[in-house]
């Protein structure tokens, strides 16, 4: 290896570089410029600007969501920092794999109160995996390939590297190691045999056997193995908001989404098992509600997590497997298969009454809503967007209502398709969201579905894809209401729309055009479908589409905070 001198801004680059970084997101400042400076003089990677330190770690976060790399960020210290932990926490509450550069005060300013200076390791302490601040130039390589490797193994999450000024400029010899070793950090990858054995003997013995599945499934790439599971033994299969396309929802063994907002079937199929399997999800409030109602049917539990600290947090479980959810499904479909083979079968006749239960349910049709020919309904236009892109785009979303809407019709067949904010519900990520999912899929059909508070939130970031000749497509549902809040407050609070009317929203067309890209105004229901081919017809343009839409819809079926999962209203007519 040589020894060449390097400043610590050029050592951040050749990282960089050599961990194979394509795209950075950040935005410059004093403490970061001898970085910008390195930057400048490198072709490994693009850097792009965006318009808010927030946005910066969005993008970076869904450039991770939707490929199997790592989102990088650079900010820099004091507001740049505190501007970025809101995307921190969002990442760390959805445990994707980033890392953030942040610039800190040259080190003997360091608790002077210096300009731009505030205790970074401190503020994002609590929503990072790991950080790091950096205190002699000769640790930054060892320290950046350390951040690169905690961020991607065991429970993956945001990883931040605090890199004070000076440290940008001193210079020492670089050396980029292979490979580090952490005595505090060895995650396990490998199921524990004996365990995966006893839930094999338990899904097989099972009557009334539920699959549920969760983000990690998507964020271990074990897509693959979860077809072959759930096709193989015919069992019925839930995907939370987090887990949408782990399981291709055009199957029939798909029952749609659990929780709060999940479908009829689903929750009573999660509620009413006899055993149940949870791969890569962790029981999580908006999931299962009330976990004493959950409790309150005797059912075995089998759990499938990377991380150890989730599995019996909110529910106990009998059958806890800690190991990389790919590994494990992959020893478990190899069990089932030996169990087969020596003549242990699923009990088909007691799968059939089941599925035929199920069914029942599914006639309930919880996600029917009534079409008009004199108002936009929103559920129709998700419908269409479907329709027009094949099922086949990427969506990003906001949060409330239209995520909702989102998740609900917009059938994903495929993972990492369905990028939107899951654990800390982050109003604002759509249009920074579709930034990064374009970036790292170049040539992909991208549509941002969102909400007129929740994209007024980062819209500057168009400027951002004007800049880089970024084109998703942004379909804004307007109902000129905090939708979500709305609801919330017409069920639980008296229909008293305390602050949740939005009465002085922009010209949303004329809005886009000003930053240079198409935008469409869209208020009869039967223009719906011509837009949305006119717009994903226009490949190298932006185009900002604005629907108007019944502003009376709520989101059904809703399982109310404190209720058992269920307890769901189904419509209007329950309240």
């Amino acid at each position: 290896m040589s020894s060449t001198e390097l400043t610590g801004a050029e050592i951040v680059v050749r990282c960089l570089a050599e961990e194979g970084v394509e795209h950075v997101f950040g935005y410059p400042g004093g403490a970061v410029l001898y970085i910008y400076d390195a930057i400048f003089n490198q072709d490994a990677f693009q850097h792009i600007l965006v318009r808010h330190e927030q946005a910066a770690i969005h993008a970076a976060d869904a450039y991770s969501r939707s490929s199997q790399k790592v989102g990088v960020a650079i900010v820099t210290s004091g507001p740049g920092v505190t501007n970025a932990v809101t995307g921190l926490a969002t990442a760390y509450m959805d445990s994707i794999p980033m890392v953030v550069i942040s610039g800190q005060v040259p080190s003997t300013a360091i608790g002077q109160d210096a300009f731009q200076e505030c205790d970074t390791v401190g503020i994002t302490r609590p929503c990072v995996k790991h950080n790091f601040l950096v205190k002699d130039v000769r640790d930054l390589a060892e320290t950046m390939k350390k951040a690169f490797y905690i961020a991607t193994t065991g429970r993956p999450g945001p990883v931040l590297v605090d890199i004070p000024k000076d440290i940008t400029m001193h210079k020492c010899a670089f050396e980029y190691p292979k490979a580090v070793e952490m005595r505090s950090y060895k995650p396990v990858d490998k199921g524990h045999s004996g365990q995966i054995r006893k839930a094999v003997q338990l899904l097989l013995s099972a009557e009334r056997p539920m699959i549920y599945t969760g983000g990690g499934v998507i964020l271990a790439n074990a897509s693959d193995e979860l077809n072959k599971l759930v096709d193989k033994l015919g069992f019925p299969c839930t995907n939370t908001l987090m887990g949408l396309g782990a399981y291709r929802a055009s199957s029939d063994k798909f029952v749609g989404m659990p929780g709060m907002h999940g479908t009829y079937e689903a929750n009573m199929a999660m509620q009413h098992s006899d055993v149940l399997i949870a791969i890569g999800a962790r029981f999580d409030d908006r999931v299962i509600g009330n976990p004493k109602h959950f409790g309150s049917h005797a059912r075995k539990i089998i759990h499938i997590d990377i991380d150890p600290s989730s599995i019996s947090k909110r529910v106990k479980v009998d059958i806890p497997i800690v190991g990389n959810v790919k590994d494990v499904l992959h020893d478990l479909l190899a069990q089932i298969d030996a169990a087969e083979a020596a003549g242990t079968r699923p009990n088909q006749v007691a799968l059939g009454s089941w599925w035929k239960q199920i069914n029942e349910w599914r006639g309930r049709q919880c996600l029917k809503y009534a079409p008009s020919n004199e108002v936009i309904k929103p559920q129709s236009v998700v419908e269409k967007v479907w329709e027009v892109t094949k099922g086949d785009a990427f969506i990003t979303s906001d949060v409330g209502q239209h995520q909702m809407w989102a998740a609900q019709y917009y059938g994903f067949d495929k993972p990492r398709r369905w990028i939107n904010s899951g654990g800390l519900g982050t109003m604002g990520v759509g249009l920074p969201y579709a930034m990064g999912v374009q970036m790292a899929n170049p040539d992909a059909t991208v549509a941002c579905i969102t909400g007129e508070a929740s994209i007024q939130m980062c819209i500057q970031e168009l400027a951002t894809c004007k800049q880089y000749h970024l084109t998703p497509k942004i379909i804004l549902l307007n109902n000129r209401f905090l939708g979500m809040v709305r609801q919330w407050q017409q069920i639980d609070y008296g229909s008293r729309y305390s602050e949740s009317y939005m009465d002085s929203l922009p010209d949303f067309t004329k809005l886009a055009e000003s930053f240079g890209h198409v935008g469409m105004r869209i208020e009869n229901p039967a223009d719906v479908e011509g837009a949305l081919r006119e717009a994903f017809g226009m490949k190298d343009r932006l185009v900002f589409m604005n629907f108007i839409t019944d502003q009376t819809e709520n989101v059904w079926p809703m399982v109310k905070a404190g209720k058992g999962l269920t307890e769901m209203l189904l419509g209007s007519e329950d309240l």
